[in-house]
């Protein structure tokens, strides 16, 4: 179980060894904050760790809320903001799942390096899911892994880190299949960001909500 899995590198490993633990908010979400092509709304973080990037959007002037599989992560998350004295909700909760615990929908939603971590035969439940939960127009952003990548070494779509996670490698042709049902693609680019130790290759994908009205 992921879960089971995520929680495990929480409590083991230093939050300082954990690669996608980066607190400092990444160039492109600060990018468009800063552009105004997102202004402060209500935005739900989904795949929120320990709530780093939650932090700082609520810093901004945002309606944060923010959910992670992990009840460890979250309990960290929870810390965080209260050190910076900020008020955000987080919830633990499977972005796979009915999503019961959400009550009300978001102007805003982002996963940012979470999107690898859901293999394909699965993400069109979790697309769905994120689409159910936004607003009208409400705009999304997806970062994930370019398949084009070598940071982890190999070629292959599947590939394991070294923390024993198995993550998807996507081009950015499939996220357009994927996303195109649901939501306007604005923005579809592979862009360079900063690692821990180095730089790596990913999908930005910026969007917006689609309506269907249905007619008898």
């Amino acid at each position: 179980m992921i879960q089971n899995e995520m929680d495990k590198i929480y409590k083991r490993v230093p939050l300082t060894k954990i690669p996608w633990n980066i607190e400092t908010p990444p160039k492109a979400l600060v990018k468009l904050i800063e552009s105004g092509k997102v202004l402060p709304c209500r935005t739900i973080d989904l795949g929120c760790g320990a709530g780093n990037y939650a932090v700082y959007l609520a810093s901004k002037g945002f309606d944060v809320t923010g959910i992670d599989i992990s009840s460890t992560a979250i309990a960290l998350a929870k810390e965080n903001a209260k050190k910076k004295g900020l008020r955000v909700k987080f919830i633990t909760a499977n972005v796979l799942g009915k999503l019961d615990s959400i009550k009300r929908t978001f102007d805003f939603a982002y996963d940012w390096e979470v999107l690898h971590h859901i293999f394909p035969d699965k993400r069109k439940r979790y697309v769905k899911n994120v689409h159910k939960i936004l607003s009208p127009k409400g705009k999304y952003l997806s970062v994930c892994f370019n398949d084009k990548d070598t940071q982890f070494g190999g070629s292959g779509k599947f590939r394991e880190t070294r923390l024993g996670t198995v993550l998807y490698f996507s081009s950015e042709d499939e996220l357009k299949v994927l996303f195109t049902p649901y939501f306007k693609i604005m923005v579809v680019k592979t862009i360079k960001i900063k690692s821990p130790l180095t730089f790596h290759y990913v999908n930005y994908v910026f969007m917006e909500k689609k309506e269907f009205h249905f007619t008898n």
